[in-house]
């Protein structure tokens, strides 16, 4: 029928309408209560939709991409993500977070798209850095690794010293880092007036907990150089004071960053800032909270088109 598209138990109308509730509601089960459809005829209308965005949807220039992956069930196993960061859609999703699902995600690009690609950020992850230079034409000048990553890594090691030594401490019945785990891994600028209190009065027993924190808050400068060379030259520094402590989990993710400093301060070359990067990953990750209704992993990948894959998603 004119009104219809093949396939399809609905209306043109009624379809760009559930899709537009679809993308305020976040979630099949309010989409299902506000069109009184079944579960399976809601969903593929949003599968329609996907598809019909994929099929229009022209190949034109990344020049600059992001990678990050996603678990899925939680902690189980892997789905990772190819996004444009200029317009922030997602661009290919691969299942796995290993070297072949790399591969395969980076070779969903057309050969124009793989050739205008200038400059790629993602985690440190051996894999994605081999993946892409197996794909990516001079790959190793492309790579930015991820301040956020980075921060995340020197924060995980400033919980792991302080859980290390927060037991020591109380085996002397010494409870100064009692309560204190969140102080630690919140951003100091955003700490509560109860938590700064606290703060300041367990950094003020000189332990090895707030030696940590001040090595991780020091790294952030890193990204705040005005040259490449510069930026060198203040990790060094920043690496020879770290290294010669007994801070043992910084001075491995110091070791780590040292390993790929080159695509680290690759940032000054690229100047793909980190929030730009944030950004995208903020919207994925509120939609995999807010989202509801992907029962198996291909709905789950779905479900990212339909809301950051920049496609034309109405019937015409």
């Amino acid at each position: 029928m004119p009104w219809a598209e093949k396939g399809s138990r609905f209306a043109i109308l009624f379809e760009r309408f559930g899709i537009q509730v679809r993308l305020a509601s976040r979630t099949v089960t309010r989409l299902i209560c506000i069109l009184r459809t079944k579960w399976d005829q809601t969903w593929a209308i949003v599968e329609r939709a996907v598809a019909r965005g994929q099929e229009r949807k022209e190949s034109q220039a990344v020049p600059r991409l992001g990678i990050d992956e996603k678990a899925y069930p939680k902690g189980q196993s892997y789905i990772t993500l190819l996004y444009d960061l200029d317009d922030s859609a997602v661009e290919a999703i691969s299942d796995g977070n290993d070297t072949e699902s790399g591969i395969a995600r980076l070779s969903q690009l057309s050969e124009a798209q793989i050739q205008s690609v200038e400059a790629i950020v993602m985690d440190m992850s051996a894999a994605c850095v081999k993946a892409t230079k197996n794909v990516i034409p001079l790959a190793a000048d492309k790579i930015v690794h991820d301040r956020f990553h980075m921060m995340q890594m020197a924060t995980k090691a400033v919980d792991k010293v302080r859980r290390g030594e927060h037991r020591q401490l109380m085996t002397d019945g010494d409870d100064s880092l009692s309560r204190t785990k969140y102080v630690w891994l919140t951003s100091f600028e955003n700490l509560t007036e109860k938590q700064q209190t606290l703060f300041d009065s367990a950094y003020a027993c000189q332990l090895q907990t707030g030696k940590a924190w001040s090595y991780k808050e020091m790294l952030r400068d890193l990204w705040g150089q005005k040259t490449a060379g510069s930026a060198t030259t203040f990790f060094n520094n920043w690496y020879r004071r770290v290294i010669h402590t007994k801070l043992e989990p910084m001075k491995a993710v110091a070791k780590s960053i040292k390993e790929r400093l080159r695509n680290v301060v690759s940032y000054y070359t690229h100047k793909i800032t980190n929030p730009v990067a944030e950004g995208m990953n903020r919207k994925i990750m509120s939609i995999k909270r807010r989202v509801g209704g992907f029962r198996n992993r291909e709905n789950f990948k779905t479900v990212f088109f339909f809301y950051c894959g920049g496609l034309s998603l109405d019937p015409q």
